[in-house]
C-alpha cells in the first residue's frame, strides 16, 4: 500500500513505515502529523486518483527530527567584470516517519 502526498509545495510517494525528508514543518520531535492532502492511494493493486485531492483520506506520520541539510556554496560570477559573490546556504528540514494511510 503506497500514497502520493502533497507537502511544502512537492509530492512525495509514501509508505507505511517509510522515513522521509520533507521541507520544514512546524511541531517537535516526536509529534503526531497528519498530511490531508492527499492526491492518490494504491491499495492491493487497486488505483484511487483524486480530482485533485482524495476525500476522507490521510495519512498519519511522526515527526523524527528537526534538523538543516549539508551546506551549499552559492557563487555568482561574471567574467571581465570583476564581479564575484560567494554565498553559502543550509535548508531546514524536517524528518517524518509514515505511521499509517487511513
Amino acid at each position: 500500500m503506497y500514497a502520493v502526498i502533497q507537502t511544502g509545495g512537492k509530492q512525495y510517494r509514501v509508505a507505511p513505515g517509510e522515513d522521509l525528508k520533507v521541507e520544514k514543518l512546524d511541531g517537535r520531535v516526536g509529534d503526531d502529523i497528519f498530511f490531508d492532502k492527499v492526491l492518490l492511494v494504491c491499495k492491493d493493486d487497486e488505483v484511487t486518483v483524486g480530482k485533485p485531492i482524495l476525500e476522507n483520506v490521510k495519512v498519519h506520520a511522526k515527526i523524527t527530527r528537526q534538523a538543516r541539510a549539508p551546506k551549499i556554496i552559492v557563487f555568482k560570477y561574471k567574467k571581465r567584470k570583476g564581479y564575484r559573490k560567494k554565498q553559502g546556504h543550509r535548508q531546514d528540514f524536517t524528518g517524518i516517519r509514515i505511521t499509517q494511510i487511513a
